[in-house]
């Protein structure tokens, strides 16, 4: 964190330690409000663009501009929009932040450690994400077999609830309703349970049949109700959460490479001619210890990635 600095003005910061140009610099800002260090000179493509450059050539360095980035954007990012651009007019009126030393002249020293120590920091969470992005490979699917959802030992297949989200009430939601959509499982709101209409139970799978989000099939964590054109998924065995996710990828993938929105959508195709790929044992049946094995690995393999995402945060 930064030390407590008093502010300098962008009129002093100008006469004392940037100068304008228009081309061939190495601290570059224009009017949608990037900045970036230019290790080489440059030539600009846009009048609206301004240069920057310390006048002391002594304090020049990367690490220092990468400092004086971070500075800047912190102070004006949130002054200056499309409508209301940086120019070099406002710029000289402007201020912002800088560590000084016990003199009050700007602390190089103490932006070369900071930076230096950010900079450490970064190249360790990269080679975090590069590793985990090396563990990916392509899936062998060479020996795998097409399957329909009814088949023995996969699902019963319940048409759902059909019930109209904006006709239910909400004044003691406890119920779950699933409709049309791609995030949160699908669930879009919860609601009222109904006198006579039981809710479908956690664990199992909803598919949506048409719509934008053609193929969405999520494992249910709840208690829920669907919308029209979603169907529920009822396995035939307890089945595991791994070999229903496994399962569930496979559907969506299959769904959206065949099926379109609004032309040919699943609702005719899926007690008939819907099927998918999986893996099979040497019988034929499906590798169920395969699927629930692969998404540990991906379980795993993305809790690997989020933490190296957190160390960059």
């Amino acid at each position: 964190m930064l030390r407590e600095t008093p502010t300098i003005s962008a009129n002093s910061v100008c006469d004392n330690f940037f100068s304008f140009r228009t081309s061939f610099n190495l601290f570059f800002l224009y009017k949608t409000l990037t900045f970036s260090y230019q290790a080489k000179d440059f030539c600009s493509n846009d009048s609206h663009n301004i240069a920057l450059h310390l006048k002391d050539a002594d304090k020049v360095s990367e690490i220092r501009y990468l400092f004086l980035i971070a500075a800047l954007r912190g102070a004006l990012y949130q002054k200056y929009s499309w409508g209301d651009s940086i120019s070099m007019k406002s710029i000289i009126e402007d201020t912002f932040w800088l560590p000084v030393d016990v003199s009050g002249e700007p602390d190089w020293a103490y932006m070369d450690e900071y930076m230096s120590a950010v900079l450490s920091k970064a190249k360790e969470s990269l080679a975090h994400l590069r590793q985990a992005d090396g563990d990916k490979h392509a899936l062998n699917m060479d020996g795998w077999q097409r399957f329909h959802l009814y088949d023995e030992s996969l699902f019963d297949i319940d048409m759902g609830t059909k019930l109209d989200r904006v006709k239910m009430t909400q004044a003691s939601p406890d119920v779950n309703f699933v409709g049309r959509a791609n995030t949160n499982n699908g669930i879009t709101a919860q609601v009222d349970s109904i006198a006579g209409i039981v809710p479908y139970e956690a664990g199992n799978m909803t598919l949506s049949l048409g719509g934008e989000y053609l193929g969405s099939c999520f494992i249910q964590p709840e208690r829920f109700y669907t919308s029209q054109n979603v169907v529920v998924l009822i396995p035939q065995w307890d089945m595991p959460f791994g070999v229903k996710q496994f399962i569930a990828t496979m559907i969506f993938r299959e769904s959206r490479l065949y099926y379109k929105a609004f032309i040919d959508e699943l609702n005719r195709h899926i007690k008939t001619d819907f099927s998918f790929y999986l893996p099979v044992e040497a019988s034929g049946k499906p590798n169920w210890a395969y699927m629930e094995k692969y998404v540990q690995m991906i379980m795993d393999n993305t809790e690997s990635d989020l933490s190296a995402m957190r160390s960059i945060g």
